[in-house]
């Protein structure tokens, strides 16, 4: 979560001029609700196995593509598996200080459902229970990249240029 995934996953797509899918994005635009009404209506159980669907059906193509998952997508199921065997993985590691900066903006709070009711001073706690508890799942990705003092663009090349 906040670690820059979509948009460092379209500055990567730019620079090797290939399409980019969100899975939020298109899990949101084929079910008809955002994310945060998924969670709120349907419940995080529907949400996890419309993502496992969703993300098996994306990996099956055999287009060339940036796909950015979110924060809990390589946590659930076989989902890191799944993503292994048909794809290039890299986890966009940011340190819990980082993050949290991020995550603690009210605008960006705003819509992450997981994390839109936590007050300010529990948010940090809350960030570095899912760092710890997610990132077993994470270090399963083939590669990681640091993306702390680096911009997105440098991040996009650092990737970019490991994948030739």
């Amino acid at each position: 979560m906040a670690s820059g995934k979509s948009s460092i996953g379209k500055k990567l797509a730019k620079v090797l001029n290939v399409p980019f899918v969100d899975l939020d994005d298109l899990i949101s635009e084929n079910e008809k609700l955002s994310i945060q009404d998924i969670f709120k209506i349907k419940g995080e159980i529907y949400f996890r196995k419309k993502e496992i669907e969703y993300l098996k059906d994306i990996l099956l193509q055999k287009d060339n593509f940036i796909l950015a998952v979110g924060g809990g997508t390589p946590c659930y199921g076989s989902n890191m598996s799944v993503i292994n065997n048909n794809s290039r993985s890299y986890y966009l590691k940011s340190s819990l200080e980082s993050i949290y900066t991020k995550l603690s903006d009210k605008k960006n709070k705003h819509k992450r459902p997981l994390i839109s009711e936590i007050n300010d001073q529990d948010l940090k706690e809350f960030i570095a229970k899912h760092l710890f508890e997610r990132s077993p799942f994470y270090e399963q990705a083939q590669y990681t990249v640091e993306t702390d003092n680096k911009s997105k663009k440098e991040i996009a090349q650092e990737i970019s240029s490991g994948m030739q």
